[in-house]
């Protein structure tokens, strides 16, 4: 009876352990039509409850660099090697074209670094995100990086411009000339570490506890909300999104009543080039989104 007992038990367990996960079922059937491919992780920071797809792939992170790029230059003046109102020279060298608005600034403007950095996260502004780094240098992120265990995500060089903008790339970090990292553009990182980079921000690790809530604060501000943030109504989400011709990402933290979720997802072989707000990439973020915040906030 004790080994028909046990015999049961194990099979009980067997049972369980391969059976369909719901979660996983909703998130497969919501990227089946979708002919890319997905990286994703998200993870309850209240419960622990996470759910991963292709999470430790190395993806290219678009603008969702910019968010290591904030914690280098947060991390550089806690350390003292910048004030917050020292004032950075706007250079033709450093105007781009893309998001934000200093492309229409005229050259000389000068600006304090807190203004700057804004900038480059409330408005993904891509000039501002060179004068950063034109400041700090990708090296300097990618030393705070190292410092937060994070060693897969490297910020790898400026912003060139497309179009009649283009430029020959420049602002190098040692990992940018990498040959292995010449396809990632101006940043590279794992859906994984991007999620625990926002999970030491929400555990006030990065820096400090005043800077992270600062970060977390301002993440919360900016303005691109067709992702992640799509269908959430007035639940704050503290986020930056990416975009390139063939992808859409977003990283953020969801601040759900049943716990805060934070989710890091790229789609990647987007057939068609589209910038509306219903890019394919950007509705099946919102989509998968949804899912998570229903399923791991439970």
């Amino acid at each position: 009876m004790v080994r028909l007992t046990l015999l049961a038990v194990t099979c009980a367990i067997a049972s369980a352990q391969n059976a369909p996960d719901p979660l996983d079922q909703k998130i497969r059937a919501a990227i089946a039509p979708f002919p890319g491919k997905v990286y994703l992780f998200a993870k309850n920071l209240d419960t622990g409850q996470s759910y991963a797809l292709n999470a430790d792939e190395r993806v290219t992170t678009a603008s969702t660099i910019k968010l290591p790029i904030l914690a280098g230059v947060f991390a550089a003046v806690e350390a003292g090697k910048a004030k917050w109102t020292e004032e950075l020279t706007l250079t033709q060298a450093d105007r781009v074209s893309g998001s934000g608005i200093l492309g229409e600034i005229s050259n000389g403007v000068r600006l304090p670094i807190r203004d700057v950095l804004h900038l480059m996260i409330v408005l993904s502004d891509n000039t501002a995100t060179n004068m950063i780094i034109e400041r700090f240098t990708a090296d300097m992120v990618n030393a705070e990086m190292d410092r937060l265990g994070l060693r897969q995500t490297r910020s790898l060089r400026k912003i060139r411009g497309d179009g009649d903008d283009l430029k020959p790339p420049t602002g190098w970090s040692a990992a940018g000339k990498l040959p292995e990292n010449q396809k990632f553009g101006i940043g590279v990182s794992t859906p994984r570490e991007m999620v625990l980079l926002l999970e030491k921000l929400a555990r006030g690790e990065v820096v400090n506890a005043a800077a992270s809530k600062e970060m977390i604060e301002i993440l919360k501000r900016q303005q691109y909300r067709e992702g992640i943030a799509r269908h959430l109504g007035e639940t704050p989400v503290a986020s930056k999104s990416g975009a390139l011709d063939h992808l859409r990402s977003d990283v953020g933290i969801v601040y759900s009543p049943r716990g805060r979720i934070a989710i890091a997802m790229t789609c990647d072989g987007i057939p068609k080039i589209d910038y509306n707000v219903d890019n394919e990439g950007l509705l099946l973020i919102s989509r998968v989104a949804d899912i998570l915040v229903d399923a791991l906030g439970k």
